[in-house]
């Protein structure tokens, strides 16, 4: 019995392993001209966090900067409440380009970064595979350099979502508002 169970969880592993392997990269990825600001425009996630506040989430800024070292600084404001929060982030460079790393201070959990798609000018599709002691997730972030996105990117970010088998009712595209715009410049 315990010999089976011990396959199982390893076939489970192995199957999660291979699943964030499949997760592509942008051909080429040139570091610098992601840089700059970026809106938030959709967000799709597994997480408890995202099911719980789903409701509550609006489109937010973004700013990415290399840090001295090549790493990426990442400064993103967003409205909660009345008020405009603003989080850190370092996303530790990996040796694939285009590929990084994060661990939450605050909730310890280790992220696998990928730009999988951008053009740099428009748009970014990131995907994130989550590792936690309580369970992983997914997440998968598409950015805009401006408000509004084609239509034909919003399908491209729903359908990798799907691809990475979140459910419509995990994919948001993240209501626009004015608030907490201006601070992020």
């Amino acid at each position: 019995m315990q010999a089976m169970l011990l396959s199982v969880l390893g076939m489970a592993l192995l199957g999660a392993l291979h699943a964030q392997d499949s997760i592509p990269i942008q051909a080429d990825f040139q570091q610098d001209k992601l840089t700059g600001r970026w809106y938030s425009i959709g967000l799709a996630s597994n997480s408890n966090w995202f099911k719980e506040k789903r409701h509550l989430m609006k489109m937010c800024t973004t700013i990415i900067s290399t840090t001295a070292d090549g790493n990426l600084e990442v400064t993103s404001t967003y409205p909660k409440g009345d008020q405009c929060v603003t989080r850190n982030s370092l996303y530790t460079k990996m040796e694939q380009p285009g590929r990084f790393s994060y661990t939450s201070p605050r909730w310890g959990s280790k992220h696998d970064i990928r730009v999988v798609e951008t053009n740099y000018e428009e748009y970014a599709l990131v995907a994130t595979h989550i590792s936690k002691s309580t369970s992983p997730s997914t997440m998968v972030l598409l950015y805009s350099r401006t408000k509004e996105l084609s239509p034909e990117r919003l399908e491209r970010f729903t359908q990798f979502s799907r691809e990475q088998g979140l459910t419509d009712d995990e994919i948001l595209i993240l209501p626009q508002t004015d608030k907490c715009m201006a601070d992020a410049a």
